[in-house]
Parts: structure tokens; C-alpha cells; sequence
């Protein structure tokens, strides 16, 4: 499945931070962390999650750290991909956005 990037938030740590963090760790990438798009909780099977996206800009070029496959795709293309259950509600809200080629 595809993800966006993004991680576990140590104790202690804003979430700004461990998004600049993983970040770092994912993609070789420096990044100024804007507002709050979304917080959802997704419940699984075996947990549930809590996600906080942030509207971000890379302040750096980026290359996949982790060995994973890397690719910047359109808003209306998000549904070509297959993301875990619990990003629906950041792509249904992206898609629904309409800021010219921005991208997401």
C-alpha cells in the first residue's frame, strides 16, 4: 500500500517535530510545517490509530531513505493508489480541494 510520509511520535514530542523528524528519516528532506489539515482516528481490527496531516512545504529536494518507491501524483489521481483505510478521510478531503496544481 502506499503512505504518505509520516511516523510514530515519540513521548513527549509535538507533532510538528516528529514530522520534521520523520521526514528527515524518510526522505533525506527538510520541511516548514504549516497548519492542521486533519486529525482522524481510523479503528482497525488489532488498534486503532490517531492521525494529525499537516499542510507542509519541503524546503529540500527528496530521496527515498528507506528503500520504498517514491512518486508526487495528482490530487484527481489519489484514487489510482491503494492507501490503508485509515487515509481515506485526508484523500477524500484533498480531492475535494481545488488549489490549481498544488500538490499533495
Amino acid at each position: 500500500m502506499w503512505e504518505f510520509p509520516g511516523g510514530k511520535v515519540d513521548a513527549g514530542e509535538p507533532h510538528e517535530d516528529a514530522l520534521r523528524r520523520e521526514i528527515r528519516e524518510e526522505l533525506d528532506a527538510g520541511v516548514d510545517v504549516h497548519e492542521l489539515l486533519l486529525t482522524t482516528t481510523h479503528h482497525y481490527a488489532e488498534r486503532s490509530v490517531s492521525l494529525h496531516f499537516f499542510r507542509c512545504t519541503l524546503t529540500s529536494a527528496t530521496r527515498a531513505m528507506l528503500g520504498q518507491e517514491m512518486r508526487w501524483i495528482r490530487r484527481a489521481d489519489l484514487d489510482t493508489l491503494v492507501f490503508p483505510p485509515a487515509d481515506r478521510e485526508l484523500i477524500d478531503l484533498l480531492k475535494s480541494q481545488t488549489q490549481g496544481t498544488q500538490r499533495s
